[in-house]
């Protein structure tokens, strides 16, 4: 894999530009990573939209069940389930017209990658939000 999915560019670019952040598989549990990172983008100004199928309203944002009930644009999609799951989560990124989507550290599905590059989304793959924004913006 390389870097190919881990582009200086793109990964800058992602967290200092994109401003809406759909993270699927985020829970009001604090003890997981998505609850982690979802706050730790928020508290940088970032919208974030907690995407579970509770639907569960996650560090003070509405959820919603699927990606396709959200009403507004996504900049990046942030999928936080087991890489057998990622690729369905990358197709339904796609269908929404999202930007990006960021695969976190252990999520891993290159087909699905390939597929979102060739719809034209950015692709961050097997990195951490919280590490890639200390080494670049902090």
């Amino acid at each position: 894999m390389g870097n190919r999915y881990a582009a200086e560019d793109v990964i800058r670019r992602l967290l200092t530009e994109a401003r809406t952040w759909a993270f699927v598989g985020l829970s009001a549990n604090p003890g997981r990573t998505a609850y982690d990172q979802a706050g730790l983008l928020k508290g940088r100004g970032r919208r974030i939209i907690p995407v579970h199928p509770a639907a569960e309203t996650v560090l003070g944002e509405p959820g919603y069940a699927t990606l396709a009930e959200i009403p507004d644009k996504v900049d990046v999609v942030a999928i936080y389930r087991r890489s057998e799951h990622a690729g369905e989560v990358v197709d339904q990124a796609i269908a929404i017209g999202a930007g990006a989507v960021w695969l976190p550290l252990g999520v891993i599905d290159e087909a699905a990658a390939q597929r979102a590059l060739d719809a034209g989304l950015d692709v961050v793959m097997d990195r951490c939000p919280g590490v890639e924004w200390a080494l670049r913006v902090a």
